[in-house]
């Protein structure tokens, strides 16, 4: 028997053993079966295009509720996102003669989201840093102290992350 079949064995073992029990794990989580629907087929899709999931894995649940919980993050990055921009766009469409046109909605949301992507890729208190700082508008010295910091260090922060959405941005 080839890998590739052995693999397909496997997820599809993992995918009949596990797939009941994440939809209702996350249907509590989410207070909505077909969210825990969409997210239990997202988590199964990311368990497939990891190559190295299956192999000698000893917890499938832990493994899946981990991959779940990282996508229910995921999901709720972009919610606050896009609310942001729509609350952004109601105010200022608000004092705006005219709507912004679908091209520039679009690219909007795009940018969003790959700033959404960046800040995947930083450390946790990098990305806390940067959200506390230009979404919520917090100074560096609030920010230092609920992230138990120095203002310094949230310096360096938001200069990590504005050096990788630039990078992002280059590429």
């Amino acid at each position: 028997m080839n890998v590739a079949a052995t693999s397909a064995d496997a997820v599809s073992e993992l995918y009949e053993s596990h797939h009941a029990w994440l939809c209702g794990w996350l249907r509590k989580k989410l207070g909505c079966r077909h969210h825990a629907a969409d997210l239990a087929h997202d988590t199964f899709l990311r368990i497939i295009a990891s190559r190295d999931a299956l192999c000698g894995m000893r917890e499938p649940r832990a493994y899946l509720t981990t991959t779940a919980q990282r996508l229910m993050v995921d999901r709720l990055r972009r919610e606050v996102i896009e609310k942001t921009y729509l609350a952004e766009l109601a105010i200022r469409t608000g004092s705006a003669p005219a709507y912004p046109s679908p091209e520039q909605t679009l690219l909007a949301v795009q940018a969003l989201e790959q700033i959404a992507a960046v800040l995947a890729e930083v450390s946790p208190r990098a990305r806390e840093a940067f959200l506390r700082h230009y979404l919520d508008g917090q100074t560096h010295g609030e920010i230092a102290a609920q992230l138990g910091v120095s203002t310094r260090m949230v310096r360096k922060y938001l200069v990590q992350c504005l050096l990788q959405c630039a990078q992002a941005g280059a590429a």
